[in-house]
């Protein structure tokens, strides 16, 4: 089996495919009718480098040691294996196309090439005019704006990055069927991330009265201080600094809100668009019947909720993201040669509601992306990492998901799950763990996005199905250690009664379960 493995920037579950029911995605949708999609799949921290270092690795964080962009794990935390080097090193060809790794420091400034890449990643050309002045506004000058559909003839090279990355990745799947090579294709879509630059088109499919506020637009009343985050990086562009919003908790004003809103639903059809030609190539080239598909994101994005936008939080919003796999032969029955799996949808056209393949409502990780899709693809999967791993060069700490495909809900249900060591699914109950460093009790401006010398508080979380516990602990950058017996705050929210996460009640429930299972795991 080839694989191809689709990894968004930003992309929270703003999908048909996840009930919702604003977004034009048919494309998406229809990859996931042939698909096993994960409802509640969550990254282990909501920023792009610490998040893609750890999926890529298969650890966490406390392991990569990268919770910012400037480091690079195999110097400063261990030589460890990635995934497509796992494949490379099987006899595949590994190709990267577009954003996979934080391109920079935390990938040595070559996306890990040659470890992880059998030639040099693509970048598309016209990704560095991404923060330029390229938005039209009112007046008709240029600005850099958050908000900014544009007139594709009118950029740089008449382009935008994601349709450049789209046509190299087709362009390569043609060379790997004319060479007859297995590959793993990884493709890296930048959209729907800031700044919301797409065609102007799709605005059509969202007219603005049709867009609302969050549901949760204000700041809960019982959130800790530490906890927010002052979305800082939406703040420097030049439409939202015009507006003189008080720091930190603003807000923007609802007519504004809604207009990121509108503009992110509509790059995310964008995206869809680029999704959809990519897997019709697939098609084009007949290697659907012998490709798995794996589609998922970084991190999700807050659209106003708790009064705040961006990631950088433990949030729900923030950490959950789409994740489906589509198994020729395995969550579908087998494409006979030359059958079409994946026609493209126009998303002006198409009103799909196309139900999953199969739907999973297990809590799963994206770190355990490497051993599942190494026991998808018929290779060793990787052993679990020991306690302390950093010397030992290819190991994982998310074990693998395939055991949730093939079950209907109703059986994953009763069925006891087979844990391969205790911690990793308390008392058979998945869990899914996200963190999220913070340099100061209140909101800074390098909350966001603290540098490792500047953090001083760790926020750990645990999700499971009923519940979101996170607890604030005093944390030391110059060891890496967190001090749980110097606990700064706690947020615990009850899913069934509170799915927004508005109403904390850390503060008037007992919780030494929730810290005794955190405290558990990390030990691990």
């Amino acid at each position: 089996m080839n694989v191809l493995f689709i990894v968004v920037d930003d992309l929270r579950p703003v999908l048909g495919c996840y009930g919702d029911k604003l977004v034009k995605s048919p494309n998406i949708d229809q990859l996931a009718s042939q698909s096993i999609v994960f409802s509640n799949a969550y990254a282990q921290q909501a920023v792009c480098a610490p998040s893609r270092v750890s999926f890529l690795t298969g650890r966490r964080p406390d392991t990569t040691r990268l919770y910012d962009f400037y480091s690079y794990w195999r110097v400063h935390a261990g030589n460890y294996s990635t995934v497509p080097q796992y494949f490379k090193e099987n006899g595949y060809v590994t190709l990267s196309v577009g954003k996979v790794f934080h391109p920079g420091v935390s990938s040595n400034y070559s996306d890990d090439y040659p470890y992880s890449w059998s030639i040099p990643p693509f970048h598309p050309s016209t990704e560095k005019y991404e923060n330029d002045k390229t938005c039209r506004g009112k007046d008709g000058r240029l600005y850099a704006n958050l908000v900014c559909p544009v007139n594709v003839t009118e950029m740089p090279s008449g382009t935008l990055p994601d349709i450049q990355s789209t046509e190299e990745a087709v362009r390569l799947l043609n060379v790997m069927k004319t060479n007859k090579q297995k590959f793993f294709l990884a493709v890296g879509y930048h959209k729907p991330h800031i700044p919301l630059r797409y065609p102007q088109e799709f605005l059509k499919l969202y007219p603005l009265e049709n867009i609302t506020l969050a549901p949760d637009p204000w700041v809960p009343e019982k959130l800790p201080s530490v906890a927010y985050n002052p979305w800082m990086d939406i703040r420097q562009r030049d439409d939202v600094e015009a507006l003189n919003v008080s720091f930190p908790y603003g807000p923007l004003p609802d007519d504004f809100q809604r207009q990121i809103r509108q503009s992110y639903y509509a790059a995310v059809s964008y995206l869809d668009m680029q999704v959809g030609l990519l897997l019709n190539a697939l098609d084009d080239v007949g290697l659907s019947n012998s490709t798995i598909v794996v589609f998922t994101a970084d991190h999700g994005w807050s659209l106003g909720e708790h009064g705040e936008w961006a990631k950088y939080s433990n949030f729900d919003v923030a950490t959950r993201v789409p994740l489906m796999f589509y198994v020729p032969g395995m969550t579908t029955s087998s494409v006979s040669q030359g059958e079409r799996v994946f026609p493209y949808l126009d998303p002006f056209s198409h009103i799909l509601s196309l139900v999953p393949q199969g739907r999973s409502k297990k809590v799963v990780e994206l770190v355990s992306l490497f051993s599942t899709l190494a026991e998808l693809a018929g290779l060793q999967v990787p052993p679990a990492c020991p306690e302390t791993s950093f010397h030992v060069a290819l190991c994982t700490e998310g074990a693998s998901i395939v055991r949730y495909f093939n079950a209907s809900e109703e059986k994953v249900e009763e069925e006891k799950d087979v844990c391969d060591d205790t911690y990793r699914c308390f008392n058979e109950e998945p869990v899914a763990f996200s963190q999220y460093p913070r340099p100061a009790d209140t909101p800074q401006w390098n909350s966001d996005k603290p540098k490792l010398k500047d953090i001083r508080i760790m926020g750990y979380s645990m999700r499971t199905i009923d519940y979101r516990y996170t607890v604030w602990v005093q944390f030391n950058p110059n060891n890496f250690s967190a001090n749980f017996e110097d606990v700064h705050a706690g947020e615990l929210y009850v899913v069934e009664t509170d799915p927004n996460q508005d109403y904390n009640i850390y503060n008037n429930t007992s919780h030494g379960w929730f810290f005794k299972k955190i405290l558990g795991f990390l030990k691990h």
